[in-house]
């Protein structure tokens, strides 16, 4: 009986056949260019116009990154996923901070209601996850900022890689960013 009920669960682990197309290298190229203009913008912005030069490189905008210009389709790379879902779980992230502490209850319970918030809200997004786990572990400079680590440096910065992934995204004919708003 056992032995029934288990085969079906783990045939479902074997997964398909994978088909790769060949690598399109102006498609890579433009993925390059946007991951760099968007990072390097955040970090011009950060070491002009904040106290803290790398408080608004926040782990997470690697991923965003990877999202905005290099699955640009996707629809977690959207801008109502990438905006919501980072602001959100980082309020998230924040009140498990303040709740919880820095230690480990606090950054499990973190990634784990922003993950929540973010699927009830349609605003899934997974840099979200990290956003909220770096709120929970980030130090004493991000701890100081409280709440507003969800503007600055969260909404801010992607705000700014959002603005960039639709000017650049849309220089390419074969691209079109974004895919809605809503």
């Amino acid at each position: 009986m056992v032995r029934t009920m288990l085969k079906p669960y783990v045939a479902k682990m074997r997964g398909g056949p994978l088909k790769r197309g060949r690598p399109h290298v102006a498609d890579a190229l433009w993925s390059w260019l946007g991951a760099f203009l968007g990072m390097a913008l955040i970090g011009w912005l950060s070491s002009h116009y904040l106290a803290v030069s790398s408080l608004l490189l926040v782990g997470s905008f690697g991923a965003t990154s990877v999202l905005l210009y290099g699955a640009p389709h996707s629809p977690l790379a959207q801008p109502r996923n990438v905006l919501g879902g980072n602001m959100l779980s980082a309020l998230v992230g924040v009140a498990c901070y303040h709740w919880l502490g820095d230690g480990w209850l606090a950054a499990a319970m973190a990634v784990s209601v922003a993950l929540l918030v973010m699927q009830l809200t349609h605003t899934l997004h997974p840099p979200g996850g990290a956003t909220a786990l770096i709120a929970v572990i980030g130090g004493q400079p991000l701890h100081e900022l409280g709440y507003w680590y969800a503007l600055l440096p969260v909404g801010l910065g992607c705000l700014a890689m959002l603005v960039l992934a639709v000017l650049i995204n849309n220089l390419a004919r074969h691209r079109r960013y974004p895919l809605h708003w809503h």
